[in-house]
């Protein structure tokens, strides 16, 4: 049994759901774990790339970069959310 095509089924499969994910990592406050996971996702899917070639690739790069922006913005949103709800419930 070949399990070549299965792998590269896989590997694309992976990089649809890295764009799908990256693209809701960018929703207003619950975003951050979507972000994370299309991260995480996107590595995996880039090591399996060494191996074979992924026609899929402009996917994950699109799902790689939303995801990081995501990240990066509602972290820093969800972070001042935070603080200011514990400076809010401190004052009271």
């Amino acid at each position: 049994m070949n399990d070549l095509p299965a792998a590269k089924i896989k590997m694309i499969q992976g990089s649809v759901r890295c764009l799908t994910f990256g693209l809701l990592g960018l929703l207003p406050v619950i975003g951050l774990p979507f972000a994370l996971a299309a991260l995480w996702i996107g590595g995996r899917v880039r090591v399996k790339e060494k191996l074979f070639w992924n026609v899929a690739r402009p996917h994950r790069l699109w799902g790689v970069t939303c995801a990081a922006i995501g990240a990066v913005v509602w972290s820093v949103v969800d972070g001042l959310l935070i603080m200011r709800a514990c400076s809010l419930y401190i004052s009271s």
